[in-house]
């Protein structure tokens, strides 16, 4: 099968290669699918993309237009394609539904450690040789309130994390874990009561329309002062301009963030050369010292890379040979 792999970064090529075995033609393009780079699918069976790829409908009748029959992403999310439009136009869709809940749970730890710890602030400070740690105060983690948004596999295993620290635990969820209940206390409740109880919420759910910008306004005006949020899962949850205003009222004590709701034009690209100042909100977050925002690799381990690219060439194949695979998404 010939493959166009867009938005192929220098770090993934090696993965795909070894998972590919020479099975399939794979072609790498750094560049991102849009509607300027769609032409270069002409002549290929399918593209394989990633979360910042342009999968709306007039990208896909382009697609099908030049031939392409599948849609391989390498991500688990896909709420960047239009999957009503694929299914009608017989574009088949694939997506990376498990790789390593461990890589994205373990990064969101590390946004919270750095945060409460100010270690950013004080390895700056000691790289000047500057060894003073006034404001450097952070709490224990031990006995405090964890909000977990979403318990599934990536959640489920923050829970047990933020368990072995000692934390009381909080779910929000529309399915309740059991195990969770039963082996760590997880107790299910409002996404209202998380707010004004929790002192650290840490979101891991999918963007659909129930949950974007469920971090509004609203939500967070009755949040506990100083409640610490933490967002690997997907930038537009959060309203970034509500949390902005309770960052700068001190009503949200610190954020962490994987992600960003207007990443795609920004994340995984050098932008030093080219800073977005069109985009008022990054900055202000950027320059803020209770802010730490990481490029969207949470999901950047050796195992993970290994899993994602197992999976992707694994629906390639199933594609190739005709074979069912609950991978499918369309």
């Amino acid at each position: 099968m010939e493959v166009l792999v867009y938005s192929a970064k220098d770090f993934e090529i090696p993965y795909l290669e070894e998972a590919n075995s020479k099975r399939h033609k794979l072609t790498f393009l750094s560049e991102s699918l849009s509607s300027e780079t769609v032409m270069n699918s002409v002549g290929y069976d399918a593209v394989s993309i990633f979360s910042a790829d342009d999968g709306s409908a007039i990208i896909l009748e382009k697609l099908k237009e030049f031939g392409v029959k599948y849609l391989a992403l390498r991500c688990t999310g896909h709420d960047n394609v239009n999957l009503k439009v694929a299914a009608r136009l017989g574009i088949k869709v694939a997506n990376v539904p498990d790789y390593s809940p461990y890589a994205i749970a373990e990064h969101a730890v590390s946004l919270l450690l750095g945060l409460n710890r100010r270690l950013i602030e004080s390895n700056k400070r000691v790289r000047s040789f500057n060894f003073d740690i006034n404001g450097l105060i952070g709490f224990d983690l031990n006995n405090k309130t964890v909000g977990i948004l979403g318990t599934g596999k990536i959640g489920s295993v923050m829970a047990k994390i933020m368990y072995g620290f000692g934390c009381k635990l909080f779910g929000y969820d529309l399915v309740q874990n059991k195990t969770l209940k039963e082996k760590y206390g997880m107790a299910y409740t409002s996404l209202e009561d998380i707010c004004r109880q929790a002192d650290i919420i840490s979101i891991h759910l999918p963007l659909n329309s129930e949950t974007h910008y469920l971090i509004n306004k609203n939500i967070v005006d009755i949040m506990k002062p100083g409640i610490v949020i933490i967002n690997t899962a997907r930038g537009a949850i959060l309203d970034t301009k509500s949390v902005l205003v309770g960052l700068e009222s001190g009503v949200i004590g610190a954020l962490g963030l994987d992600v960003y709701e207007h990443e795609k034009k920004l994340f995984f690209k050098d932008m030093s050369q080219a800073i977005p100042f069109e985009d008022i909100n990054i900055i202000k977050l950027n320059i803020m010292p209770n802010v730490l925002i990481t490029g969207h690799h949470a999901f950047l381990t050796e195992e993970a890379l290994a899993k994602i690219t197992e999976i992707t060439i694994y629906n390639l194949n199933c594609w190739e040979s005709g074979k069912e695979n609950t991978n499918d998404l369309v």
